[in-house]
């Protein structure tokens, strides 16, 4: 039997333990299918590799989410963790509060390490968002860190990239609050909430490797 035809088999013997699983993996199959089909992937082996390990991905994010206990909840309908909304971003008090930036500069002296969940706040002409990344590289002794997608913040938060079309990233001390607006892909705007964004399937399996017992 294939890798892919036990992944299948896999996701069928999870649909008859979980009779939602089946819904929840065919909303996460259509967004992450739309998402590649409206990719800038131009290399078709790099397509062909990303497609043929969708069923195990999506096997396990969908297991996670049906299987294992978390603060949030989800919503098997759209494939998405969700959460009440908070008013405002958790996240921007936390970067104009100098107490708050040396606390999380501490927090990321003690937790790195390779493949670490680490959160993004974005805000973009006030439009904000935070994102999960991931920690895969850091100096030694530690002053800064490297994660997949943003690339290097300071301890402090601060990106060490140059900002591009006014688009500011920093680094945020993850807490219950910040991820589960994370997990929710909440949004906000001028006008106060926006509607959330659905999470990317790379997002959703960060989402999966948190401790929540770790945060209040």
């Amino acid at each position: 039997m294939s890798d892919q035809q036990s992944d299948q088999t896999n996701i069928f013997n999870l649909a008859e333990q979980f009779p939602n699983v089946a819904e929840l993996c065919n909303a996460l199959y259509e967004r992450e299918l739309l998402s590649l089909a409206t990719s800038n992937i131009k290399d078709p082996i790099l397509l062909k590799r990303k497609l043929s390990g969708l069923t195990y991905h999506i096997k396990n994010a969908a297991e996670f989410l049906i299987n294992e206990p978390t603060p949030i909840d989800v919503d098997v309908h759209n494939g998405t963790w969700k959460s009440k909304q908070a008013n405002k971003c958790p996240a921007a008090k936390l970067v104009a509060n100098e107490k708050e930036i040396a606390k999380a500069e501490t927090w990321f002296k003690q937790h790195h390490y390779h493949g670490g969940v680490v959160c993004v706040y974005v805000n973009n002409y006030g439009n904000e968002h935070i994102e999960l990344d991931s920690i895969d590289m850091f100096t030694s002794p530690v002053d800064k860190l490297h994660t997949n997608k943003f690339a290097w913040f300071a301890l402090n938060g601060e990106s060490l990239e140059d900002a591009k079309n006014h688009v500011s990233h920093r680094l945020v001390k993850p807490s219950k609050a910040i991820l589960s607006a994370a997990c929710s892909g909440h949004k906000w705007n001028s006008k106060g909430k926006a509607i959330p964004r659905a999470l990317s399937l790379r997002e959703l399996l960060l989402s999966t490797n948190i401790n929540w017992k770790t945060f209040r």
